[in-house]
């Protein structure tokens, strides 16, 4: 993949104060609270751009997107913005704690050349994608000109050229702010002529997953192809090796409503046909902790025996269902690859979610609110169950993270995992680095 360094333009902090106040998560995960937050921050936040307020009175000439280009028209005239002045290698170090767990997780931006999507090419997407978001961000990108967030690609190098770097690199932070989960964000820039060109030579050869962003790639490659500027034709986007520790796939799960005539006991021994069923009930609090605990472990246990299992929670029952023969998928997804059926998630709503509950990829698409997908932060489980007992849902189903092997080789064949089967954790911000077209 074709890799170059850029000058970003940042915040400058002689005019806006404490930076930190003005980068924010990306814009498709901030809720209105968390918008309302971002925007008390800082009169600089990044969000005033990413994620603009729509008023009644919107039209044509006045929108979220045109007042985004006039944020980013003013925040430059005042210096707000200022570009870098030597071309970079930008080095993006997150560290962060999950499960009791310290994690640190390596990546570096850089522009790359936008490629289309799938084989042969060297840019694979993984996941399924809702279009909605394509276009708006694509409004975006036509009035700023301008890259504001990251688009999250994954790459195989063993040796680990730019991880080793960076960590040379890692002196004096450009940025180091701590959010509100408590993820550590620093930036350094990596300026060294030997130290660029390393980097790129070794992606000159690799083939790129891209592993969040997939609407935010989309978009730049559509603008691409209607603008002539030869800045368009690049994107800014951060590469994360698959070959260090710190990179965590958690798990997404999925919450269930609205369903006419739900019958658990019905469904129940339906999935017996094709699963093992354990059980584990409760009749207290405390046995409630220890059903769900028990409920956790045999998924977790079944997982490391390479097994499909997902776990079930409605009416007061826990319990685990293991497929009994892979075999059972090739009925209902024929035209799938061997390693697009062993997906946890491909089975769940190929033999479950559609063949039993009438929820097809239609459905799935739609926003019909069927389904919810929760991501695994560290009280997921826990508010899903809620969301249970008080009747808000009626039934929740708990999943494994797919593997990366998984995510690699179904990329590779030029297929795409069911949508939001992944969770990269944690997000990368906007507003580190800005690439101005």
């Amino acid at each position: 993949m074709e890799i170059r360094p850029f000058k970003a333009f940042r915040f400058n902090e002689a005019v806006v104060g404490n930076v930190c106040r003005c980068i924010a998560p990306p814009y498709d995960v901030i809720d209105s609270t968390q918008q309302n937050r971002l925007y008390k921050k800082s009169k600089y936040n990044i969000a005033r751009i990413t994620k603009g307020k729509p008023t009644p009175s919107d039209n044509s000439n006045s929108n979220p997107y045109t007042r985004a280009a006039q944020y980013l028209n003013k925040w430059l005239k005042e210096g707000a913005l200022k570009q870098d002045s030597a071309d970079s290698i930008y080095a993006y170090v997150q560290d962060f704690q999950f499960a009791n767990t310290q994690f640190q997780r390596v990546s570096f931006i850089a522009l790359a050349k936008l490629e289309d999507l799938g084989p042969p090419g060297p840019v694979r997407p993984h996941e399924q994608t809702l279009n909605t978001q394509v276009l708006d961000r694509l409004n975006l990108i036509r009035a700023t000109c301008a890259d504001f967030g990251l688009v999250f690609m994954l790459y195989q190098d063993p040796k680990k050229i730019a991880d080793k770097i960076i960590e040379s690199a890692a002196q004096k932070p450009l940025i180091d702010c701590l959010d509100d989960q408590n993820v550590r964000h620093r930036l350094f820039a990596v300026t060294a002529g030997n130290d660029i060109n390393a980097i790129t030579k070794m992606m000159r050869d690799k083939t790129c997953i891209i592993a969040d962003g997939h609407h935010r790639y989309t978009t730049g490659l559509i603008y691409s192809k209607e603008n002539n500027s030869p800045a368009a034709r690049y994107q800014m986007l951060a590469f994360t090796n698959t070959s260090q520790e710190g990179l965590l796939i958690l798990a997404t799960h999925r919450l269930i409503a609205n369903l006419g005539n739900f019958c658990l006991k019905r469904l129940l021994a339906d999935l017996e046909k094709d699963f093992e069923i354990t059980y584990f009930r409760f009749d207290c609090p405390d046995t409630k902790i220890q059903a769900k605990q028990k409920m956790l472990a045999q998924m977790k246990a079944e997982y490391k025996k390479d097994k499909n299992a997902f776990g079930i929670y409605a009416a007061n029952t826990f319990s685990v269902a293991v497929l009994k023969d892979k075999l059972a998928m090739d009925s209902v997804a024929p035209n799938t690859s061997a390693a697009w059926k062993s997906l946890d998630v491909a089975v769940l709503h190929k033999l479950v979610l559609e063949k039993l509950l009438g929820i097809g990829e239609k459905e799935l698409a739609s926003d019909n609110g069927q389904v919810e997908y929760v991501k695994d932060t560290d009280n997921a489980i826990n508010e899903s169950i809620k969301q249970v007992d008080k009747g808000r849902k009626q039934i929740a189903f708990f999943m494994n993270a797919p593997r990366i092997s998984q995510i690699q080789t179904i990329a590779d064949a030029g297929e795409r995992l069911p949508q939001k089967s992944t969770y990269f954790y944690p997000k990368m911000y906007s507003g580190l680095t800005i690439n101005k077209l």
